[in-house]
């Protein structure tokens, strides 16, 4: 028989309990022939006194071990490796029998581009550096906070309760956190039955729509606005109104002409930020779309993505805080604020519109993370996402104003952009030369950027890229700049 003591190692210091340890060695010695089928095992009062534990330890080890499969105990005779492993091992070929491919396709029809797809995402590539859409820099997440507060609440016999099934919107302790947050810093006058928590902006963004939407409702966005967005509405059947928008924002004139032709269904706008030029949405302007959203009865989803981040002056208020009739569906994220692996964002509505699309999101996806959710409400609680905000709104504005003077200094009269207010990238648009061009030029260089087909309607070729500073450092920006003014 084996010496148990030499291959069960005990580290009482560890976070995995002390059984379970156990029970993890003994599988490993299994799977690697070190303990065969029908090989007894060492009685729990032996076992425990070779590895210096409780006998309740050992007791516990084999009860799991049981209820895995791996061990069995017989009356009398004690305890044995099981003859019959739960473990599957695959059925060899005959010589000669052909192997059965799976099919590429279906046999059936589908509707593969239904209106259309979204583009392939950016995968980080250690090779080259990357000027993204504007992301933050997953370098500063304070990910050993956020571990802490997982591990930390994992042992609290409380927390278990969050292991089983919960409300589809999202964890109370989460909703109410992230209200009293939203009243604080942003004047929504809401409680936690307004808020509903989501995987990110984009599910807020497709939930809405597929319970607002049907086949052929209007629906008005900017001219250019965010791609996802608008095929999201377009998978739902929506026609597409697109609406110009200047230095100032979405045209709300010729919002109010299409309103006095057309039965507006859902009006789409980023107020800060917009994506993908960046302007702001300017008070005066907020405050007549509210007041065509009352006059002709159409939703507002307000995508309030990176609201935290603003540089040059306090933010103005969302339109949600001033919202009196119900009009407003308020989105956000903390992708932006975090990193966008984690998957948290919210909505904000009037309470009977957070039932209904709760009501709906149990059809896709029974409920969100509820261990990340309450992790995430402690690091508000205990103020760490506030420090964390503070920190890198003062770092991205140093990389923003470095990023400009790059562009000026290095391409001068080759692109055109005006310093963005906030966010995380400056639209750039290239006067003389081809951006597809220059893309694959980069691309061959050691520099992934974006070709800016994206942003274009078909309608419109801008040009022109949204170059995402705030995840590169200062000597990554200087690098990057050294391969674009190469390729031009």
């Amino acid at each position: 028989m084996p010496s148990f003591k030499d291959f069960i190692q005990i580290d009482k210091g560890a976070d995995i309990a002390i059984y379970l340890q156990v029970v993890n060695a003994i599988i490993q010695q299994i799977r690697r022939g070190q303990l065969r089928s029908g090989s007894k095992l060492p009685g729990s009062r032996e076992l425990a006194e070779a590895l210096t534990v409780h006998r309740k330890t050992i007791v516990a080890a084999y009860d799991e071990l049981m209820a895995q499969g791996w061990i069995e105990m017989i009356p009398r005779k004690g305890t044995f490796v099981m003859q019959d492993l739960p473990e599957i091992k695959p059925k060899k070929l005959k010589q000669g029998e052909p192997v059965l491919l799976y099919p590429e396709k279906t046999i059936f029809a589908i509707p593969e581009n239904r209106p259309g797809a979204f583009p392939d995402p950016v995968i980080p590539d250690s090779t080259r550096l990357i000027i993204n859409d504007g992301f933050p820099d997953t370098r500063l997440v304070p990910n050993e906070l956020l571990l802490r507060e997982l591990r930390s609440l994992g042992r609290q016999t409380a927390f278990r309760k969050y292991h089983m099934y919960g409300r589809p919107e999202g964890t109370d302790y989460l909703r109410e956190t992230l209200a009293g947050f939203l009243r604080e810093t942003r004047g929504l006058p809401i409680s936690a039955a307004n808020v509903m928590i989501t995987r990110g902006a984009q599910m807020g963004i497709y939930l809405t729509a597929q319970l607002l939407l049907k086949p052929g409702d209007q629906v008005i966005v900017g001219e250019s606005s965010y791609f996802a967005a608008t095929l999201t509405f377009q998978q739902a059947g929506a026609h597409i109104n697109r609406v110009p928008v200047d230095e100032f924002g979405i045209d709300i004139d010729v919002v109010e002409q299409l309103c006095e032709k057309k039965r507006i269904r859902l009006l789409y706008v980023i107020p800060h930020h917009h994506h993908p030029t960046t302007v702001t949405l300017p008070p005066e302007r907020r405050i007549r779309l509210l007041e065509l959203a009352a006059t002709y009865k159409f939703a507002i989803v307000e995508d309030d993505y990176d609201y935290d981040f603003h540089y040059t002056s306090n933010p103005v208020q969302p339109m949600a805080s001033l919202d009196h009739h119900g009009s407003v569906i308020y989105i956000g994220t903390l992708s932006k604020t975090l990193v966008p692996a984690v998957r948290v964002g919210f909505i904000v509505a009037p309470e009977n519109f957070v039932r209904a699309v709760a009501n709906l999101r149990m059809a896709i996806d029974r409920q969100g993370d509820s261990m990340m959710e309450i992790a995430i409400a402690e690091l508000y609680r205990n103020g760490t996402i506030g420090r964390h905000i503070r920190k890198v709104v003062n770092l991205y504005r140093e990389r923003r104003d470095h990023f400009c003077a790059l562009l000026t200094d290095r391409l001068g009269e080759r692109v055109s952009f005006k310093i963005p207010d906030g966010g995380m990238a400056i639209w750039t648009k290239f006067t003389d030369s081809d951006l597809r061009q220059v893309s694959v030029k980069a691309y061959q260089k050691g520099l992934i950027m974006s070709d800016g087909q994206r942003y274009n309607t078909g309608q419109t070729n801008y040009n022109s890229a949204r170059l995402g500073f705030a995840s590169l450092t200062l000597s990554e920006q200087g690098k990057a700049m050294d391969i674009l003014v190469n390729c031009l």
